[in-house]
């Protein structure tokens, strides 16, 4: 009897083999980039917040994080002084009413003056920092790593005006949007605080932790956390408007976001650590596209619309050891460099050995 099944027997069970090993490869495989042409995109919506021609007082210099700032600052350069941060400032400084402002990772702040380089003020806040301080009105915004915190100083001397303890440590750079400071925290949750006395006017739990920077364009702020979700969330009350997810990458790994987004063209950019760059719909989290950009990315996005190019977005890639030039509706490469320039307007980037600039057109 079995001489007479064996065959189909064993046809069977190596069809269920098979099945079985196509079914983990698809599993197990990176998911391919995604493009969808008809996703929404606002080529001349690149409404930033105002800003004094020579500030940039937040991380990302304004609310929605785009990093660009239309001034007329062209090479060559001089060194005309410099300053001993004494241990690593890992974070770029703000700018705002002729000072510098910023903190190194044991946690002491600085206030230079941009003129000559005097130091107005030091002073510790922290025991551990890993991210920028925000301006604004003569305030002077920090989120602690050691001890996870919010603080709230005085810009002019650096005397504190309140302080505001998290359940977990924070690295993300805070936002101020009218009355109110925005920050993650590696807890999992989005804060809002009163900027004038630092009491919370809303928490909302989001699925991970919290290292990037919130966004902020028309009243909702844009984040995403280590469980490769991106969120969506309204200032006025802290209520979830949308929530999207990286695809992450082979063997079923999420796509934890650290970078920064950046919001323009009606679209949310943001970097992930699959090696990814997205482009969310801004208003319904609908995916746009998605683009490999080869190595973990950590990078907060550029997103630009100059006299010369068309919009473009730009980030670098950490194990890639590339940058990166996309059109901001097609993810299409408007060019790739490594130590190359490209000509036209410049674009600034830095690496782990030195700092490059870099012309793109």
């Amino acid at each position: 009897m079995w001489q007479n099944h064996r065959v189909p027997v064993l046809a069977g069970v190596a069809l269920l083999l098979a099945a079985a090993i196509a079914g983990g490869y698809l599993a197990l495989k990176r998911p391919a980039d995604v493009s969808n042409a008809g996703a929404a995109f606002q080529a001349s919506d690149q409404a930033d917040a105002p800003i004094g021609d020579a500030d940039w007082p937040l991380y990302g210099l304004n609310e929605e994080r785009t990093r660009y700032l239309p001034a007329p600052i062209k090479p060559p350069y001089r060194v005309t002084w410099k300053v001993n941060g004494r241990k690593l400032l890992e974070y770029s400084p703000v700018l705002a009413g002729g000072s510098l402002y910023t903190i190194n990772n044991n946690g002491e702040a600085l206030s230079i003056k941009t003129r000559n380089g005097k130091i107005r003020w030091r002073r510790e806040v922290a025991t551990r920092n890993a991210s920028s301080p925000a301006y604004s009105d003569g305030w002077l915004y920090i989120s602690n790593l050691e001890p996870g915190q919010v603080i709230g100083l005085n810009a002019k001397n650096g005397v504190e005006r309140w302080k505001r303890r998290l359940p977990g440590r924070t690295e993300s750079s805070p936002v101020v949007v009218g009355d109110r400071v925005l920050a993650g925290c590696e807890c999992g949750k989005l804060f809002a605080l009163d900027r004038e006395t630092g009491k919370t006017i809303w928490v909302t739990d989001l699925p991970g932790e919290v290292k990037a920077a919130p966004a902020v364009s028309d009243g909702v702020a844009y984040v995403g956390d280590y469980s490769g979700h991106f969120s969506a969330v309204r200032v006025s009350d802290g209520q979830v408007k949308w929530q999207s997810g990286s695809q992450g990458g082979a063997f079923g790994q999420a796509g934890d976001f650290y970078s920064t987004a950046a919001v323009a063209f009606g679209r949310v950019y943001v970097a992930s650590k699959d090696g990814r760059v997205y482009s969310f719909e801004k208003d319904s989290g609908g995916l746009a596209w998605s683009k490999t950009a080869g190595g973990e990315l950590y990078a907060g996005i550029v997103a630009a619309d100059t006299p010369n190019t068309d919009p473009t977005v730009y980030v670098g890639s950490y194990g890639g050891e590339r940058f990166y030039a996309l059109d901001a509706r097609t993810a299409d490469e408007a060019g790739g460099a490594d130590d190359r320039a490209l000509g036209g307007e410049t674009v600034y980037f830095a690496n782990l050995k030195t700092t490059h600039t870099t012309a793109v057109r």
